[in-house]
């Protein structure tokens, strides 16, 4: 059969992975065809209808400064945002927006459909073509026949996807959409290595038959977006509702564990340890007599809600009697019960930084397929993977980004060194530079790598150059000029703090953690018209100039020790180098070594099992 058509790039899946990929691959200006089984559902949030939260808000920001697209989207669909973390250093803070379900596919079908260079077919792909070992294209189970010169494969959960409520199961890539076929056993026979992975989502319920009064109501905050960009929401802001299991609920849900597919064996795919089914964890938390759940809206005109916190696949009639028992929900109907899936992926240790496979060339994996769990982690990987397959068909150097640039940067390495035994789940706590790679800053990390590659356009990079220019100018201010004594006390009895006796620089008062800048724009004349010059007023330049100067010391140290990190970095190691021939190096690491074949020195630090002996073995080998 003749080529369908010829492309650049085909990205196949249109789940939050694959659309950036494909966002990103045809910004860039290849000619890329999107794949996806239903145009109705782009970036289809199959679980909680959210973006952000602890470290996954910072991915989303860091995506938007490299110029992708989910926070765009985000902030078109919210309905509601919150600042995470506000009690804690701003290390910890994260952005997080609830957002309308179906507005927020719709809102990425409007940006890819204005995206030129971007095609679409609705299909599934049966099979990949591989030619000399590398992809050169797709089938589809429609017949048709596409050519490409880089393939990316966002499968998400639908390879050979397994649906399960109780003991009864169908197979399925999500509740109502068919899994696919074919492919895993086509990279197996190609010679990757895969595994079996579960995940699974709550009932959605009817918000006519819940008594929010009976729950905590949860607003968020004033104001916030996730974009940099000035992205405008006119929607109506939602609330959300806490309430909490009881034992007596606890004791229903036990009622069902003997027809649980988790403890009766039939699910065999792990599951996400930091987000458990609410039967995993009235089993590991056996002390605890309740839990929290979280009320959360599905959109603006509709009337279904997400339980979050009631993840389940026990049987449909135990959900339902166990959620009758909960404050609130004591009469509540559900639109469909709680189901877990399992689904195949593929251990990410066979790609490469670039994530692009290490056994067939041309071929990105990038979301889920990688033994992630997450709309941002998956976006993350998406926008990676479709600059990395257009600069793969242009003939340019792989794009990466390192742990102290970014979120991004951690989990990518994190991933393709240390490989997953459970879906992998980003937290603050995994980012050594956590101080660095701060929400506020993504910006000013990331936007100029994302102009130089030519994801940020020219007005978008001349934004973020003008707010660049007012926070240096706004920090040079700060750090020269002096506060007057006088003008200062008056306000330090108002909040009833010590008070000063001498002339003091503006930022050694903003040092103390219980002052503001805004607070000093109340009392100090000359900070408040300096301000007031400022064209557009922007309350992020004031944070981010107080959190720099606040954390100053912390930052710059650091900084120094990524540099000294940094340096094992710049030490290559050739693909073909043979470490079982290094007899001084443990069995241990001789295999992990040989299996993952470490770019720099610094990633072979990072392997587990590779000791710092082992390092020292190596730099003495390189001659360092």
């Amino acid at each position: 059969m003749e080529f369908t058509g010829n492309y650049d790039v085909i990205v196949i899946g249109a789940g939050h992975a694959g659309c950036e990929a494909a966002a990103a691959a045809a910004s860039l200006g290849s000619k890329t065809l999107l794949i996806t089984s239903d145009m109705t559902k782009f970036a289809f949030m199959s679980c909680n209808p959210a973006i952000g939260g602890i470290a996954k808000g910072q991915i989303i920001r860091e995506i938007d400064a490299l110029g992708g697209f989910t926070a765009v989207v985000t902030d078109r669909s919210s309905i509601q945002f919150r600042m995470l973390n506000r009690s804690k250093g701003p290390a910890m803070w994260s952005p997080r927006s609830q957002c309308d379900r179906t507005l927020f596919s719709t809102e990425w079908r409007n940006v890819l459909e204005n995206i030129t260079g971007l095609f679409f077919w609705q299909d599934m792909v049966s099979e990949l073509i591989i030619e000399n070992n590398a992809a050169v294209g797709v089938r589809t189970i429609l017949g048709a026949k596409f050519s490409a010169k880089s393939v990316i494969l966002t499968a998400g959960t639908f390879l050979n996807g397994q649906i399960h409520v109780g003991l009864s199961h169908t197979s399925g890539g999500r509740a109502g959409e068919a899994s696919s076929f074919g492919l895993t056993e086509q990279l197996i026979s190609l010679g990757f290595e895969s595994g079996r992975m579960k995940t699974g989502t709550p009932a959605r319920i009817d918000g006519r038959t819940v008594d929010f009064s009976a729950m905590h109501e949860q607003k968020g905050d004033e104001s916030g977006r996730f974009s940099f960009t000035e992205t405008v929401n006119k929607l109506p802001q939602r609330s959300c509702y806490i309430t909490y299991t009881s034992e007596e609920v606890h004791e229903i849900l036990k009622e069902g564990f003997e027809q649980s597919p988790l403890f009766t064996g039939v699910i065999k795919g792990t599951g996400p340890r930091y987000c458990p089914s609410i039967e995993d964890k009235i089993r590991i938390f056996s002390d605890k007599t309740s839990h929290h759940l979280f009320i959360e809206p599905e959109g603006i005109s509709v009337n279904e809600y997400y339980i979050n916190g009631f993840s389940s696949s026990l049987p449909l009639d135990i959900q339902l009697k166990a959620l009758r028992k909960i404050r609130g929900l004591e009469k509540v109907e559900i639109f469909r019960p709680g189901y877990a899936i399992e689904y195949d992926y593929f251990s990410p240790l066979q790609l490469s930084h670039s994530l692009e496979t290490k056994f067939v060339e041309n071929l990105f994996f990038a979301g889920q397929i990688n033994g992630t769990t997450g709309y941002e982690e998956a976006a993350a990987q998406g926008l990676i993977a479709g600059i990395n397959a257009h600069r793969k068909v242009a003939g340019e150097e792989p794009f990466t980004l390192g742990r102290e640039q970014a979120y991004i940067g951690v989990l990518i390495d994190d991933l393709v060194t240390k490989g997953v035994d459970e879906p992998y789940r980003m937290f603050t706590s995994r980012a050594e530079y956590r101080i660095l790679l701060r929400q506020d800053n993504a910006d000013f990390r990331l936007t100029k790598l994302g102009y130089e590659i030519g994801l940020v356009k020219n007005e978008r990079y001349e934004q973020f150059i003008k707010k660049q220019s007012e926070f240096n100018n706004l920090l040079k201010f700060i750090k020269e000029n002096n506060i007057s004594v006088e003008e200062l006390n008056l306000f330090l009895n108002s909040i009833n703090s010590s008070q000063l006796t001498q002339t003091k620089k503006i930022s050694d008062i903003l040092l103390r953690p219980e002052i503001t800048i805004k607070d000093l724009l109340s009392c100090i004349t000359l900070l408040r018209e300096y301000v007031l010059k400022i064209e557009s007023q922007r309350e992020d330049i004031l944070e981010a100039v107080e959190i720099f100067i606040k954390y100053e010391g912390y930052i710059e140290r650091e900084q120094q020790i990524a540099l000294k990190i940094q340096r094992l970095n710049e030490i290559k190691i050739p693909d073909t180098f043979d470490y079982l021939k290094l007899s001084s190096l443990s069995i241990e690491s001789r295999q992990k070594l040989s299996r993952i074949k470490p770019k720099t020195l610094g990633q072979a630090s990072r392997i587990p099992g590779v000791s710092p002996s082992d390092i020292s073995i190596l730099l003495v080998y390189f001659g360092r």
